[in-house]
């Protein structure tokens, strides 16, 4: 490979095993993404790599992610202790994780700069709307690469 420049952001963690054993592990930032700098050439060659199964892409071309944001992103994991979030969009089905309603799932709505949760009773048919902040919830899906 000509060029190949890689960057696989990480955060630390604690992790408690089954045996009861605490380890401080680094793990991803991004499960399931590396960010790499590749000549056109190189693409193919990346594509070879046991592991790698695709590119980022929008329609057939591979995504960029400009450098200043490759920066910002290596300031924030190296200074700022960044640590992985979900990305919440508005219709994403979500579980209040703390609070007076914390266990309750929903679906996630947006008015203007606040957080709402839409919960449902399903057994009379009535939803409500709760207003929440971004660390009181959490996606309900499974990541998988």
């Amino acid at each position: 490979m000509n060029s190949l420049q890689t960057f696989l952001p990480v955060h630390r963690c604690r992790h408690l095993w089954k045996n009861g054993v605490h380890a401080d592990l680094e793990m991803p930032l991004f499960p399931c993404y590396l960010f790499a700098r590749a000549s056109i050439y190189d693409r193919v060659n990346v594509l070879r790599i046991p592991g790698v199964l695709g590119l980022a892409s929008s329609s057939s071309h591979p995504s960029k992610i400009s450098a200043a944001e490759i920066e910002a992103l290596r300031a924030a994991v190296e200074s700022l202790r960044a640590t992985p979030h979900p990305n919440l969009n508005a219709g994403d089905r979500v579980r209040i994780i703390s609070g007076p309603m914390a266990g309750m799932e929903g679906v996630l709505i947006r008015r203007k700069q606040e957080l709402r949760v839409v919960l449902s009773i399903q057994i009379i048919m009535r939803s409500i709307a709760v207003e929440v902040s971004e660390c009181e919830i959490e996606a309900i899906r499974s990541v998988r690469c």
